[in-house]
């Protein structure tokens, strides 16, 4: 027992998450697509096969990710030992028992109960340390994960009451936050990766303004969707998702180098935050009536924005916190550009071809799954 908790496994956040994480990805999506077409008979779930993808997307596979890269980033942060050992095995083990209670037979408030305290968990841990250290720069995150884990209560208590609208308003809610999440995180890491990969002299620091403006709008638009603002076009949800895409696109500006399109590590993260322009402007077009599926946004935010900034973040973390050279192999660069494509058609496709999502779902199943053959020995085994 004691040679697990001191396995490499164990000695950070990202190596278990990340594993665990990118491989429910791809067997979740693929569950979830199989029974849409039909075939998988047998028994559902508690609320049926659509509520379990709606919970387990944001709150079991993009919080493994979260968790993953917080628990690894925070430490650095704050200069405060990491969690490791058996306090990261039990971590995972909360985590694993959530997935797994989906597929038992249990009563409905103890699987609902299983589901609640990871997201709890993480706050506090994150919290810990970050209040210790006075990291008042990082309370937003902090702040961020908590509301994702009220978006899993708003979403549950949908469950437990048999509100449809209740879940949707929280899984969207949820969604919208991680994406929130992702432009802060991305906004800190991908010049710096940028500027690294490229071997650039650092950037003139940007204005503060127009990021925070987009911190308390990427926010403000999640708590609309966890309030329910968007179940119908509303003028001023259109020129706030479209304030919030301008932001992106002009970071996106700013962030441009012409050398970054012969580095995949780079090219990856810059496509994939671009989608996250691409949803916020869809939404604004769905507001103002130009736009006839709202659901186009969410999944251009959800398998083009989360899923591609995911992968390609932990393909980046996973060689660089295991001291590995920052060259992902071909197949890494395949799968990114597969998950860059699930998103495409998924958006694009789906609306003109009945084929459009099994076409997705296979190229983001084949995306994490090639990130999990390739990474697992590197996730299983010491640092480099």
């Amino acid at each position: 027992m004691r040679r697990l908790a001191v396995a490499p496994l164990f000695s950070l956040g990202f190596r278990p998450f990340f594993l665990a994480g990118a491989g429910f990805a791809s067997l979740a999506v693929a569950i979830w697509v199989v029974w849409l077409y039909g075939r998988l008979p047998g028994a559902q779930p508690l609320g049926g096969m659509l509520a379990w993808h709606r919970h387990e997307m944001p709150f079991g596979f993009a919080s493994a990710i979260i968790a993953g890269f917080l628990l690894t980033a925070v430490p650095n942060w704050t200069g405060r030992p990491a969690l490791k050992g058996w306090p990261l095995i039990g971590l995972v083990l909360v985590w694993l028992l959530a997935r797994l209670a989906w597929c038992l037979p249990l009563p409905a408030l103890l699987l609902l109960a299983l589901q609640v305290p990871f997201l709890p968990l993480l706050a506090w841990v994150l919290g810990r340390d970050l209040l210790a250290a006075g990291k008042r720069e990082n309370y937003p995150i902090l702040l961020m994960v908590a509301l994702l884990a009220g978006c899993q209560a708003l979403t549950l208590l949908g469950l437990a009451v048999d509100d449809g609208n209740l879940q949707r308003h929280g899984v969207l809610g949820a969604l919208w936050l991680v994406g929130a999440l992702m432009s802060v995180i991305g906004g800190r890491v991908i010049p710096f990766f940028i500027q690294r990969g490229l071997n650039r002299p650092p950037p003139p620091a940007a204005h503060p303004l127009p990021g925070k403006v987009l911190l308390v709008s990427a926010m403000l638009a999640a708590v609309s969707f966890a309030a329910g603002l968007n179940d119908v076009p509303r003028m001023w949800l259109a020129l706030l998702f479209a304030l919030i895409s301008g932001l992106h696109l002009l970071r996106l500006c700013r962030w441009h180098d012409p050398g970054l399109w012969r580095v995949p590590l780079l090219w990856s993260l810059y496509l994939a935050y671009a989608w996250l322009a691409v949803a916020t402007l869809a939404m604004a077009l769905w507001h103002m009536g130009w736009l006839a599926q709202q659901s186009l946004a969410t999944h251009a935010l959800a398998v083009g924005g989360i899923g591609g900034l995911i992968l390609a973040m932990i393909a980046r973390v996973s060689l660089g916190h295991t001291g590995r050279l920052l060259q992902p192999s071909k197949v890494i660069v395949a799968g990114f550009a597969l998950v860059l494509l699930a998103g495409a058609f998924r958006v694009w496709l789906v609306p003109f071809s009945d084929y459009g999502l099994a076409l997705s779902a296979l190229l983001w199943c084949g995306a994490f799954a090639l990130f999990v053959w390739r990474y697992t020995g590197i996730l299983l085994g010491p640092r480099l």
